[in-house]
């Protein structure tokens, strides 16, 4: 290797006389040879040689150079091997028998547009081969996630986002598919048959689920990762990503979607995974581990350069100091640092101690996301962030805790030491809390107002009855738990101040007219109310429930079977609830033309109506309404028989700033 193109030429002069050298100079960093340098001799090759400070200056910065070249040549080679890979992942895998699996069965999911008891629109249509593929449209035999676009998360009863959250993740929702083999995927294919674009990341776990040992360092790779899109068709497509190759067996895959770009609710059909029981040879190909601090001098190098300079020269020369950083004031250092991500934050404290200190001031930590983080964090992660989070008010644990990475310990230590001036608090498809989790929340967080349980579908009903204790409480989601009467009718007698409630799919309640008139009488200042599919809710108990929540915003009665628009219902609701501005009566065959005209006369601030499927409402009733509600935002009339495309068109047309929606069937 020829080294003088990166020397001085006092270094090419130097070179030149290894041949007879005899003075030890340097010990090459990717050789055995020793080099050697007579002083004696250097005057007799050269008239003009310098003396032996310089020579061992020379010595010194020739040794680095050696030392680059060697670790330039390293990375170069690793990088190169990397882009081989890379760009022929596929070919080099041996000969093997690909296995193709439909997924076995659905084992854990965010939420979903179905029933509890049925099988119309739910995740569990995930497993099994295709119902609807390759046809377009929207089929019940689907699954379906229980919202799309942004106007949701404009809604009052949308909880604020966390700061700090990471630019690249994008997940709102997910679902986890178990397959019957193990293997090492190959490929892996989504059929979406209804408004595709939605799938954001597609993970593999090393944990097989249908193993009865319990996991043991259970590991997530992301096999492929992208932006949410927006397909321009909604037609069916079949979706298979370019994966990366992972160096263990899986057969179980996590998706996750963001419906945020969508017009219209995203439907799959079904999941295949490919992939083969051989290990590939590039799982045994061991890719060079290129450190972050080998791109950078080490502080050998650095040491080594500085020392001849260390005791001499002028004081005043020398570089010291951080660049007057620590001379801006307090106060916007702390406001630069909080535009870092968790990750930053924690890795910028390692760097000097005035840094240090602000990264681990406890006003950097006020507010808490780790749902980004979900497939890492455990006790110790909690651990290690608890003496900085003493000043904690918004904490987001959402989808963490999974096959034991956390524990009642790790999570009650927690608590007890962060807790006490904790405001909101989010703990969706959290599947590590139980009865005595739920206890060190209601002993340790006195001021809580928010509390999000949706799809902790495995916490026994008896747990919820902690909840009462926390009486400052203002928006609470129980979406898909298992929640029972006597819990919810103590939590409303205790928690008077709640906002905003969500009930959706709570199958275990008995009596929804009880819980109607509780509310009535006890929460007066709800703004929203959700009860989605509660199966039993009469006009008995919505007559009730508008009469005392007078205040409502947003209620949602979508699928409720047992409401009958002949009784009036519909009309006192829009008669009672004059600042109504989201009503879902999705699934109501008795909605008809008068129900209509009233919201239209009594509900002026009016901006998202779903009556999808509703078979009495004509044109002239829908046109009337938005001629009254210049707010409307949101219209669904999705397989209303009376309202065709034609009808659709024409009313788009009229009112263009309205979203009206019309799904199809092919």
């Amino acid at each position: 290797m020829d080294l003088s193109t990166d020397l001085c030429h006092a270094c090419r002069w130097t070179l030149t006389l290894l041949p007879s050298l005899s003075l030890p100079l340097s010990q090459c960093a990717s050789s055995s040879r020793r080099l050697f340098l007579p002083v004696a001799s250097v005057s007799s090759y050269c008239p003009s040689a310098p003396e032996l400070p310089m020579l061992t200056l020379l010595s010194m910065f020739y040794y680095i150079c050696l030392r680059r070249r060697s670790r330039n040549g390293t990375r170069a080679e690793a990088l190169t091997s990397r882009r081989a890979v890379e760009s022929g992942q596929r070919a080099v895998l041996p000969v093997s028998v690909e296995v193709e699996q439909y997924a076995k069965e659905v084992l854990d999911f965010s939420s979903h547009y179905g029933s509890e008891n049925s099988m119309s629109y739910t995740m569990w249509n995930l497993a099994g081969v295709p119902n609807v593929y390759p046809s377009s449209g929207d089929f019940t035999q689907t699954a379906v996630f229980r919202s799309y676009g942004t106007w949701w998360e404009q809604c009052a009863s949308a909880p604020q986002p966390f700061r700090r959250t990471p630019k690249g993740f994008y997940s709102q929702e997910y679902i986890e598919l178990g397959f019957e083999e193990p293997v090492y995927p190959t490929a892996v294919e989504v059929l979406e048959t209804y408004y595709p674009g939605a799938i954001v990341q597609i993970l593999a776990c090393s944990h097989n689920p249908f193993s009865q040992s319990p996991p043991t360092d259970v590991r997530w790779e992301v096999l492929w990762s992208g932006k949410p899109t927006k397909v321009l068709t909604p037609q069916a497509r079949q979706f298979s990503p370019n994966i990366k190759h992972i160096s263990f067996p899986t057969n179980l895959l996590r998706l996750e979607v963001n419906s945020s770009l969508l017009d219209y609710y995203t439907e799959l059909d079904a999941v295949i995974l490919r992939g083969v029981k051989e290990r590939p040879m590039l799982a045994l190909y061991k890719m060079p581990v290129i450190d972050i601090s080998d791109l950078s001098d080490s502080e050998e190098e650095l040491s080594d350069v500085g020392g001849a300079f260390r005791h001499g020269g002028d004081i005043k020369h020398q570089r010291t100091g951080n660049g007057y950083f620590d001379k801006l004031p307090y106060e916007l250092i702390q406001l630069i640092l909080s535009h870092l991500t968790l990750p930053d934050l924690c890795r910028l404290a390692q760097s000097c101690k005035l840094l240090h200190q602000h990264c681990c001031d406890p006003l950097q930590y006020t507010q808490l996301s780790l749902q980004p983080y979900w497939a890492r964090l455990s006790d110790a992660s909690l651990g290690h962030l608890q003496s900085r989070c003493t000043l904690l008010q918004r904490l987001n644990l959402s989808w963490t805790g999974s096959r034991g990475a956390l524990t009642l310990s790790g999570f009650s230590s927690f608590m007890k030491a962060c807790g006490q001036s904790l405001a909101c608090l989010e703990l969706s498809c959290c599947h590590f809390l139980n009865e005595a989790c739920l206890e060190v929340i209601s002993q340790t967080c006195p001021g809580l107002q928010e509390l999000n349980l949706s799809s902790c579908d495995r916490l026994n009903p008896q747990a919820f009855i902690h909840i009462s204790k926390l009486t400052r409480l203002r928006r609470l989601v129980l979406y898909r738990t298992k929640i029972e009467q006597t819990a919810i009718l103590s939590i409303l007698t205790f928690c008077i101040e709640l906002r905003h409630l969500n009930l959706g799919s709570c199958v275990r309640i008995e009596d929804y007219d009880v819980v109607a008139s509780m509310l009535a009488a006890r929460c007066r200042s709800l703004c929203s109310l959700d009860l989605w599919r509660c199966r039993n809710l009469t006009d008995r108990g919505l007559a009730e429930l508008v009469s005392g929540c007078r205040m409502l915003e947003e209620l949602d009665l979508g699928w409720c079977p047992t409401l009958q628009s002949s009784t009036g219902c519909f009309q006192h609701l829009a008669r009672s609830l004059p600042r109504l501005q989201k009503l879902f009566l999705t699934a109501n065959r008795t909605i008809c033309d008068s129900d209509i005209e009233e919201l239209a006369a009594g509900c002026p601030s009016l901006q998202h109506l779903d009556i999808l499927g509703t078979r009495l409402v004509s044109a002239a009733s829908l046109k009337k309404l938005l001629q009254s509600c210049p707010k409307l935002l949101l219209l669904d009339v999705s397989f209303c028989s009376q309202v065709d495309m034609r009808v659709v068109q024409e009313l788009s047309g009229l009112f263009p700033n309205v979203a009206i929606k019309k799904s199809f069937t092919q």
